[in-house]
Protein backbone atom coordinates (compact mmCIF):
# COMPACT_ATOMS: atom_id res chain seq x y z
CA UNK A 1 0.00 0.00 0.00
CA UNK A 2 1.77 2.94 -1.28
CA UNK A 3 2.83 5.89 0.78
CA UNK A 4 0.46 4.45 3.64
CA UNK A 5 2.90 5.46 6.90
CA UNK A 6 2.93 8.96 5.29
CA UNK A 7 -1.35 9.75 5.39
CA UNK A 8 -2.07 7.63 7.98
CA UNK A 9 1.14 7.34 10.56
CA UNK A 10 -0.92 6.38 13.90
CA UNK A 11 -0.66 2.63 13.45
CA UNK A 12 -1.95 0.07 16.01
CA UNK A 13 -1.30 -3.76 16.47
CA UNK A 14 -3.75 -6.43 17.26
CA UNK A 15 -0.40 -9.15 16.90
CA UNK A 16 -3.11 -12.60 17.84
CA UNK A 17 -5.98 -11.54 16.87
CA UNK A 18 -7.76 -14.40 14.87
CA UNK A 19 -4.39 -16.00 14.52
CA UNK A 20 -3.49 -14.08 11.70
CA UNK A 21 -3.19 -10.31 13.27
CA UNK A 22 -4.67 -7.31 12.35
CA UNK A 23 -3.08 -3.75 12.01
CA UNK A 24 -4.83 -0.42 11.61
CA UNK A 25 -3.44 2.91 9.75
CA UNK A 26 -5.50 6.05 11.14
CA UNK A 27 -4.64 9.47 10.51
CA UNK A 28 -5.19 10.14 14.44
CA UNK A 29 -4.02 8.32 17.09
CA UNK A 30 -6.37 5.45 18.86
CA UNK A 31 -6.20 6.58 22.74
CA UNK A 32 -5.78 3.53 25.13
CA UNK A 33 -9.53 3.32 25.88
CA UNK A 34 -10.28 2.59 22.32
CA UNK A 35 -7.64 0.23 22.15
CA UNK A 36 -9.04 -1.23 25.48
CA UNK A 37 -12.11 -1.54 24.02
CA UNK A 38 -11.08 -3.32 20.83
CA UNK A 39 -8.85 -5.62 22.58
CA UNK A 40 -12.10 -6.68 24.53
CA UNK A 41 -14.06 -7.04 21.48
CA UNK A 42 -11.44 -9.20 19.91
CA UNK A 43 -11.61 -11.55 22.80
CA UNK A 44 -15.68 -11.70 23.43
CA UNK A 45 -15.15 -12.56 19.40
CA UNK A 46 -12.78 -15.30 20.03
CA UNK A 47 -14.36 -16.80 23.10
CA UNK A 48 -17.71 -17.17 21.31
CA UNK A 49 -16.64 -17.93 17.50
CA UNK A 50 -13.41 -19.79 17.08
CA UNK A 51 -13.53 -23.21 16.78
CA UNK A 52 -9.50 -23.32 17.65
CA UNK A 53 -10.53 -22.41 21.41
CA UNK A 54 -11.77 -25.24 23.46
CA UNK A 55 -13.75 -22.62 25.80
CA UNK A 56 -15.63 -20.89 22.89
CA UNK A 57 -19.41 -21.70 22.20
CA UNK A 58 -18.79 -22.82 19.16
CA UNK A 59 -17.13 -25.27 20.54
CA UNK A 60 -19.81 -26.15 23.26
CA UNK A 61 -21.93 -27.20 20.45
CA UNK A 62 -19.92 -28.88 19.02
CA UNK A 63 -19.77 -31.34 21.98
CA UNK A 64 -23.03 -31.25 22.90
CA UNK A 65 -23.98 -34.60 22.63
CA UNK A 66 -27.69 -34.19 22.53
CA UNK A 67 -27.45 -30.73 21.00
CA UNK A 68 -29.48 -27.88 22.61
CA UNK A 69 -30.51 -24.20 22.59
CA UNK A 70 -27.23 -21.67 22.57
CA UNK A 71 -27.81 -18.18 23.09
CA UNK A 72 -25.31 -15.74 21.28
CA UNK A 73 -24.38 -12.38 21.39
CA UNK A 74 -26.80 -9.76 19.99
CA UNK A 75 -23.78 -8.81 17.73
CA UNK A 76 -23.87 -12.08 16.21
CA UNK A 77 -27.47 -11.36 14.03
CA UNK A 78 -25.79 -9.71 11.01
CA UNK A 79 -23.20 -12.42 11.03
CA UNK A 80 -26.05 -15.27 10.94
CA UNK A 81 -28.01 -13.17 8.16
CA UNK A 82 -25.21 -12.89 6.24
CA UNK A 83 -25.00 -16.96 6.19
CA UNK A 84 -28.26 -17.08 5.36
CA UNK A 85 -28.26 -15.34 2.30
CA UNK A 86 -24.39 -16.64 1.25
CA UNK A 87 -25.84 -20.30 2.22
CA UNK A 88 -29.02 -19.34 -0.19
CA UNK A 89 -27.07 -17.34 -2.86
CA UNK A 90 -24.61 -20.72 -3.25
CA UNK A 91 -27.57 -23.34 -2.89
CA UNK A 92 -25.63 -24.65 -0.44
CA UNK A 93 -22.28 -24.43 -1.27
CA UNK A 94 -21.29 -21.59 1.90
CA UNK A 95 -22.46 -23.24 4.88
CA UNK A 96 -20.88 -23.17 8.51
CA UNK A 97 -21.65 -26.70 8.76
CA UNK A 98 -18.54 -27.47 6.83
CA UNK A 99 -16.63 -27.03 10.20
CA UNK A 100 -16.89 -31.00 10.22
CA UNK A 101 -15.61 -31.41 7.16
CA UNK A 102 -12.33 -29.39 7.87
CA UNK A 103 -11.80 -31.32 10.65
CA UNK A 104 -12.26 -34.97 8.86
CA UNK A 105 -9.53 -33.60 6.52
CA UNK A 106 -7.21 -32.09 9.67
CA UNK A 107 -8.09 -28.26 9.56
CA UNK A 108 -8.66 -29.57 13.26
CA UNK A 109 -8.19 -27.47 16.62
CA UNK A 110 -4.97 -29.03 17.14
CA UNK A 111 -3.65 -28.50 13.57
CA UNK A 112 -3.11 -32.00 12.92
CA UNK A 113 -3.62 -31.83 8.79
CA UNK A 114 -4.44 -35.50 9.13
CA UNK A 115 -7.32 -36.76 7.20
CA UNK A 116 -9.78 -39.00 9.24
CA UNK A 117 -10.31 -42.98 7.83
CA UNK A 118 -13.85 -42.30 7.91
CA UNK A 119 -13.56 -39.21 5.65
CA UNK A 120 -14.78 -40.08 1.98
CA UNK A 121 -17.63 -41.70 3.68
CA UNK A 122 -18.93 -38.47 5.70
CA UNK A 123 -17.95 -35.69 3.64
CA UNK A 124 -20.36 -32.90 2.80
CA UNK A 125 -23.83 -32.56 3.11
CA UNK A 126 -24.34 -34.78 -0.12
CA UNK A 127 -23.06 -37.91 2.40
CA UNK A 128 -25.23 -36.77 5.78
CA UNK A 129 -23.49 -33.99 7.05
CA UNK A 130 -25.64 -31.30 9.20
CA UNK A 131 -26.65 -28.59 7.05
CA UNK A 132 -27.34 -24.67 8.14
CA UNK A 133 -31.01 -24.21 8.67
CA UNK A 134 -32.14 -27.87 8.77
CA UNK A 135 -29.80 -29.35 11.62
CA UNK A 136 -29.06 -25.98 12.88
CA UNK A 137 -31.79 -23.80 13.11
CA UNK A 138 -32.15 -20.53 14.20
CA UNK A 139 -34.42 -17.71 16.19
CA UNK A 140 -32.88 -14.50 16.07
CA UNK A 141 -29.14 -15.03 17.86
CA UNK A 142 -29.96 -18.45 19.14
CA UNK A 143 -29.02 -21.53 17.46
CA UNK A 144 -30.90 -24.51 18.17
CA UNK A 145 -29.13 -28.47 17.18
CA UNK A 146 -30.20 -32.27 18.20
CA UNK A 147 -26.77 -33.54 18.29
CA UNK A 148 -23.08 -32.52 18.28
CA UNK A 149 -22.48 -29.70 15.42
CA UNK A 150 -18.81 -29.00 14.33
CA UNK A 151 -19.57 -25.16 13.09
CA UNK A 152 -17.19 -23.23 11.50
CA UNK A 153 -17.46 -19.06 10.30
CA UNK A 154 -14.52 -18.58 8.94
CA UNK A 155 -15.37 -17.56 5.57
CA UNK A 156 -16.98 -13.93 6.64
CA UNK A 157 -16.03 -14.33 10.41
CA UNK A 158 -12.44 -12.39 10.07
CA UNK A 159 -13.68 -9.46 7.48
CA UNK A 160 -16.93 -9.26 9.84
CA UNK A 161 -14.83 -8.69 13.12
CA UNK A 162 -12.73 -5.72 10.86
CA UNK A 163 -16.17 -4.62 10.04
CA UNK A 164 -16.93 -4.45 14.01
CA UNK A 165 -13.46 -2.38 14.50
CA UNK A 166 -13.89 -0.38 12.12
CA UNK A 167 -17.39 1.05 13.75
CA UNK A 168 -15.75 1.57 16.93
CA UNK A 169 -12.80 3.76 14.94
CA UNK A 170 -13.50 7.77 15.22
CA UNK A 171 -10.53 8.12 12.73
CA UNK A 172 -12.09 9.73 9.47
CA UNK A 173 -9.48 8.10 7.41
CA UNK A 174 -7.79 4.31 8.14
CA UNK A 175 -6.95 1.15 6.63
CA UNK A 176 -7.94 -1.80 8.56
CA UNK A 177 -5.70 -5.21 7.20
CA UNK A 178 -6.46 -8.85 8.88
CA UNK A 179 -4.43 -10.53 6.89
CA UNK A 180 -5.21 -9.30 3.48
CA UNK A 181 -8.64 -8.27 4.39
CA UNK A 182 -8.53 -4.86 4.32
CA UNK A 183 -11.36 -1.76 5.33
CA UNK A 184 -9.96 1.14 4.00
CA UNK A 185 -11.60 4.73 4.59
CA UNK A 186 -9.80 7.55 2.43
CA UNK A 187 -9.62 10.64 0.59
CA UNK A 188 -7.48 9.64 -2.12
CA UNK A 189 -7.56 5.84 -3.15
CA UNK A 190 -5.02 3.81 -1.47
CA UNK A 191 -3.04 1.44 -3.47
CA UNK A 192 -2.75 -2.63 -3.13
CA UNK A 193 -0.30 -5.20 -4.38
CA UNK A 194 -3.16 -8.11 -5.53
CA UNK A 195 -0.50 -10.70 -3.96
CA UNK A 196 0.73 -13.45 -6.76
CA UNK A 197 -0.48 -17.16 -4.88
CA UNK A 198 2.44 -18.93 -7.03
CA UNK A 199 4.93 -16.56 -5.62
CA UNK A 200 4.18 -14.32 -2.76
CA UNK A 201 6.79 -11.80 -3.10
CA UNK A 202 5.03 -10.82 -6.77
CA UNK A 203 1.90 -9.23 -7.34
CA UNK A 204 -0.45 -9.70 -10.40
CA UNK A 205 -2.06 -6.16 -10.41
CA UNK A 206 -2.54 -3.37 -8.60
CA UNK A 207 -6.00 -2.53 -6.85
CA UNK A 208 -6.97 1.32 -5.96
CA UNK A 209 -9.75 1.67 -3.24
CA UNK A 210 -10.67 4.28 -1.37
CA UNK A 211 -13.91 3.40 0.19
CA UNK A 212 -14.95 -0.30 0.96
CA UNK A 213 -13.64 -3.76 1.72
CA UNK A 214 -11.15 -5.89 -0.69
CA UNK A 215 -10.89 -9.20 0.76
CA UNK A 216 -8.80 -12.06 -0.89
CA UNK A 217 -8.67 -15.60 -0.92
CA UNK A 218 -6.16 -18.66 -1.73
CA UNK A 219 -5.07 -22.05 -0.72
CA UNK A 220 -1.62 -21.18 -1.11
CA UNK A 221 -1.07 -19.90 2.69
CA UNK A 222 -3.32 -23.28 4.15
CA UNK A 223 -3.15 -26.45 2.20
CA UNK A 224 -0.97 -29.31 3.29
CA UNK A 225 -0.58 -32.86 1.60
CA UNK A 226 -1.81 -36.25 2.42
CA UNK A 227 -0.68 -39.26 1.61
CA UNK A 228 -3.07 -41.95 -1.07
CA UNK A 229 0.02 -44.78 -0.94
CA UNK A 230 3.46 -44.54 -1.01
CA UNK A 231 3.88 -43.11 -4.28
CA UNK A 232 1.21 -40.44 -4.27
CA UNK A 233 -0.21 -37.68 -2.47
CA UNK A 234 -2.71 -34.79 -2.79
CA UNK A 235 -3.01 -31.39 -1.91
CA UNK A 236 -5.43 -30.40 0.30
CA UNK A 237 -6.76 -26.95 1.46
CA UNK A 238 -9.35 -25.07 3.74
CA UNK A 239 -11.45 -23.83 0.72
CA UNK A 240 -14.29 -26.43 0.57
CA UNK A 241 -17.75 -26.80 -1.33
CA UNK A 242 -20.24 -27.59 1.68
CA UNK A 243 -22.25 -29.85 -0.71
CA UNK A 244 -20.03 -32.64 -1.54
CA UNK A 245 -17.02 -31.39 1.41
CA UNK A 246 -14.35 -31.37 -0.80
CA UNK A 247 -11.83 -28.69 -1.63
CA UNK A 248 -12.75 -26.43 -4.57
CA UNK A 249 -10.77 -27.06 -7.63
CA UNK A 250 -9.60 -24.79 -10.69
CA UNK A 251 -9.07 -21.58 -8.90
CA UNK A 252 -5.95 -20.45 -7.88
CA UNK A 253 -6.89 -17.13 -6.33
CA UNK A 254 -9.71 -14.66 -5.91
CA UNK A 255 -10.73 -11.05 -5.21
CA UNK A 256 -14.07 -9.48 -4.13
CA UNK A 257 -14.39 -5.61 -3.45
CA UNK A 258 -17.09 -4.59 -2.19
CA UNK A 259 -17.91 -0.49 -2.25
CA UNK A 260 -19.07 1.87 0.41
CA UNK A 261 -22.20 2.14 -1.13
CA UNK A 262 -22.97 -1.49 -1.88
CA UNK A 263 -26.48 -3.32 -1.92
CA UNK A 264 -28.29 -5.09 -0.33
CA UNK A 265 -27.88 -3.45 3.12
CA UNK A 266 -25.98 -5.70 4.76
CA UNK A 267 -23.12 -5.29 2.26
CA UNK A 268 -22.79 -1.46 3.10
CA UNK A 269 -23.25 -2.09 6.67
CA UNK A 270 -20.72 -5.01 6.47
CA UNK A 271 -18.69 -4.71 3.29
CA UNK A 272 -15.81 -6.73 4.65
CA UNK A 273 -17.42 -9.44 6.12
CA UNK A 274 -19.79 -9.48 2.67
CA UNK A 275 -15.76 -9.37 0.59
CA UNK A 276 -14.66 -12.17 2.65
CA UNK A 277 -17.08 -14.33 2.65
CA UNK A 278 -17.30 -13.76 -1.46
CA UNK A 279 -14.29 -14.12 -2.02
CA UNK A 280 -14.44 -17.99 -0.32
CA UNK A 281 -17.72 -18.27 -2.38
CA UNK A 282 -15.91 -17.39 -5.68
CA UNK A 283 -13.92 -20.68 -5.49
CA UNK A 284 -17.55 -22.56 -5.24
CA UNK A 285 -19.62 -20.81 -6.69
CA UNK A 286 -21.02 -19.29 -10.14
CA UNK A 287 -20.55 -15.78 -10.06
CA UNK A 288 -23.47 -15.03 -11.96
CA UNK A 289 -25.32 -16.50 -9.44
CA UNK A 290 -23.53 -14.71 -6.42
CA UNK A 291 -24.42 -11.28 -8.78
CA UNK A 292 -27.91 -11.56 -8.17
CA UNK A 293 -27.71 -11.11 -4.79
CA UNK A 294 -24.37 -8.80 -3.90
CA UNK A 295 -23.36 -5.88 -5.19
CA UNK A 296 -19.84 -6.20 -5.75
CA UNK A 297 -16.70 -6.44 -8.30
CA UNK A 298 -14.27 -9.64 -8.44
CA UNK A 299 -11.05 -10.89 -10.20
CA UNK A 300 -10.73 -14.57 -10.35
CA UNK A 301 -7.01 -16.57 -10.97
CA UNK A 302 -7.63 -20.00 -12.68
CA UNK A 303 -5.28 -22.96 -12.89
CA UNK A 304 -3.74 -22.24 -16.33
CA UNK A 305 -3.20 -18.24 -14.95
CA UNK A 306 -5.29 -16.77 -17.12
CA UNK A 307 -7.52 -13.77 -14.83
CA UNK A 308 -11.00 -13.24 -15.26
CA UNK A 309 -12.45 -9.95 -13.95
CA UNK A 310 -15.46 -7.98 -13.69
CA UNK A 311 -15.14 -4.71 -15.57
CA UNK A 312 -15.53 -2.46 -12.29
CA UNK A 313 -12.75 -4.31 -10.31
CA UNK A 314 -10.72 -1.29 -9.07
CA UNK A 315 -7.14 -2.65 -10.32
CA UNK A 316 -4.26 -3.09 -13.15
CA UNK A 317 -4.26 -6.68 -13.67
CA UNK A 318 -0.84 -8.50 -14.89
CA UNK A 319 -1.59 -11.49 -16.05
CA UNK A 320 -3.65 -12.38 -19.72
CA UNK A 321 -7.59 -12.52 -19.30
CA UNK A 322 -9.34 -15.71 -19.20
Amino acid sequence: MDFLGQRMPYVTAFSKALGTGMMISADSPIGDESRSAMESLIEDYERVLSRFRNDSLIAAIGKAEHGGSFDFPDWCAPLFDLYDALFSATSGAIDPCVGEDLIRLGYDASLSFTVTQDAPEHLGALRGRAVWGRDVTRHGTTLVTHEPVQLDFGACGKGYLVDLLGRMLQSPQFVIDAGGDLLIHAEQPISVALEDPEEQSHAIGIAHIANGALCASAPSRRHWNVAVNERTQIAIHHLLNAIDGLPAQQTEASWAHVPANATPDIARDYPTAVADGLATALFVSDVAQLQRTFDFAYATLNESRQIAASRNFPAELFLRSA
